[in-house]
């Protein structure tokens, strides 16, 4: 598996699939023909059906400026793609011909790869790719799953996770400061600062609990869907989960910045063996495979914060994935606002769920971790493709229809 580094990324929203990668992916293209005059990327599949929502134009012409740049967005459902996230780039002399052109995918979490091209795969510094693996390893060494990642890593990996940290930090306040109404029609307005701020003198602790972890997950969700600075977690649409229970974890507990760089390292190898073995892309494999992805992330991450067993962090992360199941991703008018910023809020208050389930009932579980993420890859694949990030069915469709 791959470095840690390659899962958590620090860039600029609403989408790791369909704003940071084809931002990178023109800027590299771009580098790549110096020589061109001008530019012309067609998006097709989801990139082009979402795209506009998403913000993917303005990520692609903002990475080819200052030369100009068209993007087409094909309607054309009869090419067979061999990515759903797929964008063809074109270069142009001044004359208007031909230089190069390339086929790019983008397959997730910000990565991309080429047509024809062997993908430039950063080193597997991880030989273990499976849970049952790291547990066994773990459990042989006599070490915790963030030792693992710190023997395998090195040193440096606490500076860049401390880095991770300040990252989803800053998000957070960010998001709770706030207000307005997020750009894209739907007319959804920020409720993160809202929902801070409404406390009461007789509040219960469930209830607080409840406010202050949706708050969080809300102020980085709509953070990104403005196009803010978050961390991909493993998704850019999902990247209020962990943030906000790891947040709410440090403020209620007292856990040291050094502690969460512990959690943030166990939901890495998490995250990691969910993006080896099946996705975390949710045009290849709908919502489970990002908001479910990250809610797995978070539970075993907290549960590495509570300093839990083997088992019952395996336990944490397989309880929140497995209820994420089949969830389709189907944001209204191609935009990560709904219902992806409540989703994050929810998937939030599971993880927290998952932890105390973890803690009581580990040891009459039946399902192990590498079986639900095999599953969670194959319901995937089994979904119709209007229910992966398309906007054509479920509630997108349905809100389109004003029924």
């Amino acid at each position: 598996m791959e470095s840690l580094k390659e899962l958590y990324r620090i860039g600029r929203g609403p989408s790791s699939s369909h704003t940071m990668a084809p931002g990178f992916a023109a800027k590299m293209f771009s580098d790549e023909h110096p020589e061109a005059d001008h530019f012309r990327v067609t998006l097709f599949g989801s990139l082009s059906k979402t795209g506009k929502g998403h913000m993917t134009d303005v990520a692609v012409i903002d990475a080819i400026a200052p030369k100009t740049c068209e993007v087409v967005f094909s309607d054309d459902d009869n090419i067979v793609l061999d990515h759903p996230n797929t964008m063809v780039f074109e270069a142009f002399d001044r004359d208007g011909c031909l230089l190069a052109s390339d086929e790019i995918y983008s397959v997730g979490g910000g990565k991309i790869e080429v047509k024809d091209r062997p993908p430039v795969k950063p080193n597997d510094v991880y030989v273990i790719s499976s849970f049952a693996g790291v547990k066994y390893h773990c459990r042989n060494k006599n070490i915790r799953i963030s030792d693992y990642v710190f023997q395998t890593e090195g040193e440096e990996i606490k500076k860049y996770l401390a880095q991770v940290w300040q990252a989803m930090k800053e998000a957070i306040q960010r998001g709770l400061e706030a207000e307005g109404v997020l750009a894209g029609g739907l007319g959804v307005q920020r409720k993160a600062k809202y929902l801070y701020g409404q406390h009461h003198i007789d509040e219960s602790q469930t209830t607080r609990e409840n406010r202050l972890v949706c708050s969080y997950a809300f102020a980085v969700s709509e953070e990104n869907a403005g196009g803010g600075i978050i961390v991909t977690a493993p998704t850019c649409g999902s990247s209020g989960v962990v943030p906000a229970a790891f947040y709410y974890a440090q403020q209620r507990y007292g856990f040291s910045d050094e502690d969460m760089i512990r959690a943030l390292a166990g939901a890495g190898i998490v995250g990691n063996i969910i993006k080896t073995n099946a996705s975390i892309s949710g045009a290849e494999c709908g919502c489970q495979a990002e908001i479910g992805s990250a809610c797995s992330m978070a539970a075993a991450g907290l549960a590495e914060l509570f300093c839990l067993d083997m088992d019952q962090i395996e336990y944490a992360a397989e309880v929140a994935m497995e209820h994420h199941l089949g969830l389709t991703c189907d944001p209204i008018n191609g935009l990560v606002q709904i219902p992806c910023i409540e989703r994050n809020a929810v998937a939030a208050m599971r993880a927290l769920n998952a932890l105390s389930l973890a803690d009581f009932l580990t040891h009459s579980r039946k399902i192990s971790f590498d079986v639900v993420v095999r599953t969670m890859y194959e319901t995937g694949r089994d979904l119709f493709s209007k229910y992966r990030e398309t906007s054509e069915g479920g509630l997108a469709k349905i809100y389109n229809e004003k029924n």
